[in-house]
């Protein structure tokens, strides 16, 4: 990450301001990414370039006001095409451990804790082993997100205890999540109210270290899949372990009550200094499989971050 620090006397004509902090980070990423799916298959070249902007400025009273920002392109393929463009603005308030969100807001199920146990490979595939399958409010990185339904968040943080309360116009949703961590495991439970009967009802994780590995369980109920909206339960084991001294492979296993098939995945991470990074992977099933074929994704390729 790049701080670049402006400090200036008379901000504007009327206002003066001791400093205010704006970060710039992100990373870029491309490789080659092959999928094989209902029997037909596809390679392609498979990049991104992410620009995060997080400004932020502090009141004389100790409150911290700020905004984040992404600018984001992309290009997978033909039928994805390329993007790139300022995503919704999160702003927040934040003082000790309390902080309220609002606009492109986090959302408390895609923020708790065993919801991304692992980024698997180059482009983290389909995600099949993020339990909530994104059945809840969420930042976007590509557009409003609930920025455009008006979205609030509320977080506060004591020691080892965590709440996360959001809702928004999207399904008028309210969820929220609670975590505590202890001698180095982390869990969480979480719920969520929505009008929309395919998203997420519950979650639960526990996540911690068994000596040489790093340990995910998560589980979600999505809905009730024999209704025809929601898609059931969804449980997901995940780990990752060194296997040198610049090397990392991790690997899952999930099950989900509409896939036709148990997804599994495994990728390596090998560290070449400076921020970057080859990645690679490879799964199958889960959100790839039909009643005739399991699918299959293959991705390989740089990430360096700034």
């Amino acid at each position: 990450m790049k701080k670049v620090l402006f400090a200036t006397t008379a901000l504007v004509a009327t206002a003066s301001v001791a400093a205010a902090d704006v970060t710039f980070g992100g990373y870029g990423r491309f490789g080659v990414l092959y999928t094989d799916v209902a029997g037909v298959d596809d390679t392609n070249i498979t990049s991104r370039f992410r620009l995060q902007i997080d400004a932020t400025a502090e009141s004389d009273a100790g409150v911290t006001f700020g905004a984040r920002v992404r600018l984001e392109g992309e290009e997978r393929d033909a039928a994805v095409g390329t993007r790139a463009a300022f995503n919704g603005v999160r702003y927040f308030a934040r003082s000790g451990g309390f902080e309220v969100g609002v606009g492109n807001i986090f959302g408390a199920l895609e923020f708790m804790p065993g919801m991304y146990p692992i980024d698997l490979g180059l482009t983290g595939h389909n995600y099949d082993y993020t339990a909530f399958n994104f059945r809840g409010d969420a930042y976007s990185s590509g557009g409003l997100g609930a920025d455009g339904d008006n979205g609030v968040e509320v977080l506060y943080s004591m020691g080892d205890f965590s709440v996360h309360v959001s809702a928004s116009d999207v399904s008028d949703r309210i969820a929220a999540h609670a975590a505590y961590s202890y001698n180095g495991w982390t869990f969480a439970v979480g719920a969520q109210d929505s009008d929309n009967d395919a998203d997420t009802e519950f979650a639960l994780s526990a996540g911690g270290s068994f000596g040489i590995a790093d340990v995910t369980l998560a589980y979600a109920r999505n809905g009730d899949e024999d209704d025809g909206a929601g898609r059931g339960d969804h449980i997901v084991l995940a780990g990752r372990f060194d296997v040198g001294a610049a090397t990392n492979v991790e690997a899952y296993i999930a099950d989900a009550d509409y896939w036709e098939d148990v997804s599994v995945g495994i990728d390596f991470n090998h560290d070449m200094g400076g921020g970057t990074s080859l990645r690679g992977g490879i799964s199958s099933g889960g959100s790839l499989s039909t009643a005739t074929d399991s699918g299959l994704a293959v991705d390989m390729g740089v990430r360096f971050n700034f």
